[in-house]
């Protein structure tokens, strides 16, 4: 792993020294801040975000065209990180806590609040973020609010889902068709599986009609996607929730240890569990990594914590398989572990569950139906129609 650490380096030097070139020639664009949906509780928040430059990337169209969606990708992944961004933090309780952005250009704060700014939609406590100072042109909005969601004391339950072939179609299982959809369709000619959007909106009405059970999204996705997939739960009307990405990097860990997916989905959800002792959760994933897997690991860690655990088959024996050896073992601890279908199967279960109320089936049955009549390509319809 020595090679790959210093090509890690490598690149980290090269990124700097770019970035002081193109700051003495006055070409660096303006910079901008990024506030990442985060939670946290009454006594403690965490606030990330990310200061880079504004590469102009656009609100996502229907009728925007494959290339336009393949420029804007790598207008994302050639992200010039800002270093050293001088930023003030203030959680809406008179105090303001200065914070500097790492190498990458991220900034990170735990605080502790004397009081919280009233929620937005039940869940969400806006944090006020000012850029105070950065080596790049400032942009004329510096102040943002970065989202903080807080569940509330009656909340019934959380839900923490994959992304990848769980809410989005990736197709991660074929990396021909996986390159397709994630180079050349954005957030709007991006498809949701059909009627999940209406099973999560019943996971989130929970039992008690209040519409506040949070969500927590992990994925193995880099931080560089977090505006398209935030765009693409709002766009399906998805019940938003912290995206819990990963960061790229050439570092790997080595061979014995876990995997980085599986590292770092299973640190993400210790953390959830460890924040919210006394909130039971619900576990959403797919068959196609490793989900089956770390939900299992997660179940040994936290005994009487998981509901139920849902696993969306992407139609693979070997790894169908697995989910059922799995399952199997998971009765012991009386955790179910479900291979679904399709979103109704899961609904049903729920409802069985006592998760949510028996009209959640019909509802999801509807948005199921409806999602099959959307076009398998929006993008390339589109195209076709321009020509």
């Amino acid at each position: 792993m020595a090679l790959l650490d210093r090509l890690n380096d490598f690149a980290e030097n090269a990124d700097d020294l770019l970035r002081r070139a193109r700051t003495r020639l006055g070409l660096l664009h303006p910079v901008q801040v990024v506030s990442f949906r985060s939670y946290g509780t009454p006594e403690r928040l965490y606030v990330k975000g990310r200061v880079l430059t504004d590469k102009g990337i656009t609100e996502p169209d229907p009728t925007d065209s494959r290339l336009h969606n393949l420029l804007n990708m790598y207008r994302r992944f050639d992200s010039q990180e800002i270093p050293g961004a001088q930023l003030v933090i203030r959680p809406g309780d008179g105090t303001e806590h200065p914070v500097v952005t790492d190498e990458e250009g991220y900034f990170t704060l735990n605080l502790e609040p004397r009081q919280l700014n009233p929620p937005v939609d039940f869940l969400w406590h806006p944090v006020e973020v000012e850029l105070r100072q950065a080596p790049a042109p400032l942009p004329a909005q510096r102040t943002i609010h970065a989202p903080v969601l807080v569940p509330p004391a009656d909340a019934e339950y959380g839900i923490i889902s994959d992304l990848d072939d769980t809410v989005i179609q990736t197709s991660a299982t074929d990396l021909l068709r996986m390159a397709r959809t994630v180079l050349l369709r954005n957030a709007r000619s991006r498809l949701p599986f059909k009627g999940v959007a209406e099973f999560y909106r019943q996971l989130q009405l929970g039992r008690n009609g209040k519409r506040n059970n949070p969500f927590f999204y992990v994925s193995s996705s880099p931080w560089n996607l977090y505006d398209l997939l935030d765009d693409f739960l709002a766009l399906n009307e998805i019940p938003p929730g912290p995206l819990l990405l990963r960061d790229m990097g050439l570092k790997m860990k080595s061979a014995g240890d876990a995997s980085a997916h599986h590292g770092h989905k299973l640190k993400e959800i210790d953390n959830l569990l460890l924040t919210y002792p006394q909130l039971p959760f619900v576990l959403i994933g797919d068959s196609g990594q490793e989900d089956a897997n770390i939900y299992r690991e997660v179940v040994r860690r936290h005994p009487g914590r998981v509901l139920a655990i849902y696993i969306r088959d992407v139609n693979l024996a070997e790894r169908a398989t697995l989910v059922s050896q799995v399952s199997e073992e998971l009765r012991g601890h009386n955790v179910e572990m479900l291979l679904v279908k399709d979103t109704v199967q899961a609904a049903e279960h729920a409802v069985r569950s006592g998760l949510v109320y028996t009209e959640a089936v019909p509802a999801v049955e509807a948005d199921k139906q409806k999602d099959e009549t959307t076009p398998e390509d929006p993008g390339e319809e589109a195209e076709q129609e321009g020509k």
